[in-house]
């Protein structure tokens, strides 16, 4: 089967083909920018194609012959939904390394469109979600009826240009949780909690995270809130950023925002192999009995790469039912711990 990574030329889809090359593999590379493309491509020895997702038609020949494809080209609140629905029509299974709850929505609503086209659609299969997604449904099975889910990571990864552009649109969205089954706004911060990820206790506040839409279609469970270490300053500058948010939501200040973000750079492989990422995750029931897991995984951007590699190799030979899955639901809850730098998930 004919394979595509789409968004090669960004920083994390160009350590993805840089890996898939080394074990063998050998991908299409493409996105919009064929300058960018050509030299990743002859240096790696790959058939590259440029073509943007604006058009219906533009997608449909990009997408000729190709049976996966693994976009990598965010932010992906722009670029998920004409992929995806050009994969449907082509029958390719669709795979992408997201972490925006709104795309999780989109792809989940399509999961019988997905059966019907015979195809897989699972979004979030890099850091974002595959290690929290394995918690909660290592979780779920620890405690069957529980009704509340905590999730939260510890990482000093930094961020790529592109996962920075994605939190400035989600600076101005807010926060997320769910609550009785639905997904809520609520202000940035919302919560806050001492935790230990485990690597001490640490301050942690509420995020909008992916797993507040995918640990439910993983679980069921019907209240879920997604965690993350900051410093007081920090999560005073976000509780702030609350009465900005009209601001933020400006079409020019976004642009300047992410012209700045565009700026940053991604770790270099000798940072990352010194940025390991601690996982946690606690169920609750209506008795009050809970339950904690926690994992030790590698850093988060090479996690993505061997995590969605490793499903990009399970799928290219898989033969199964379509439709939307999350990581754990095509490959249970032990798949975080086959992937390097991961640990076992500890549950107390």
């Amino acid at each position: 089967m004919q394979w595509m990574i789409y968004g090669a030329n960004g920083y994390t889809g160009e350590l993805i083909a840089r890996e898939a090359r080394m074990r063998g593999l050998k991908p299409v590379l493409a996105g919009r920018n064929v300058e960018k493309l050509r030299p990743l491509a002859q240096e790696l020895q790959l058939d590259f194609r440029a073509f943007s997702l604006e058009m219906a038609y533009e997608v449909d020949r990009g997408l000729k012959d190709i049976g996966l494809v693994l976009h990598c080209a965010g932010p992906f609140s722009h670029t998920s939904a004409p992929m995806i629905a050009g994969c449907l029509r082509h029958g390719a299974h669709y795979l992408d390394i997201t972490g925006e709850i709104g795309v999780f929505e989109h792809a989940h609503a399509q999961n019988e469109a997905a059966k019907d086209a015979g195809i897989v659609v699972c979004p979030g299969v890099g850091f974002d979600v595959i290690p929290t997604d394995c918690v909660a449904a290592a979780l779920k099975r620890a405690l069957p009826d529980a009704t509340h889910l905590a999730l939260g990571f510890d990482s000093r990864s930094g961020f790529s240009p592109g996962t920075a552009k994605t939190s400035v649109e989600g600076l101005a969205l807010g926060g997320r949780a769910r609550v009785n089954g639905r997904i809520v706004e609520v202000p940035l911060a919302w919560k806050t909690r001492t935790i230990d990820f485990g690597d001490g206790e640490k301050l942690a506040m509420t995020i909008p995270w992916g797993d507040v839409a995918t640990a439910y279609y993983s679980t069921g469970i019907p209240n879920i809130e997604v965690y993350l270490p900051g410093s007081p300053r920090l999560i005073r500058n976000a509780k702030r950023a609350n009465y900005l948010r009209w601001l933020l939501k400006w079409g020019i200040v976004q642009d300047l925002l992410k012209a700045q973000a565009g700026k940053t750079q991604g770790p270099n492989a000798q940072q990352r192999e010194k940025m390991p990422t601690h996982v946690w995750g606690e169920a609750r029931n209506a008795k009050g009995e809970t339950k904690t897991a926690r994992i030790r995984t590698a850093n988060g951007y090479s996690l993505t790469v061997t995590g969605s590699l490793a499903v990009v190799q399970q799928l290219l030979t898989r033969q199964g039912e379509g439709g939307a899955f999350t990581p754990s639901r095509l490959f249970g809850p032990e798949f975080v711990e086959m992937l390097p730098g991961s640990g076992r998930i500890s549950i107390t």
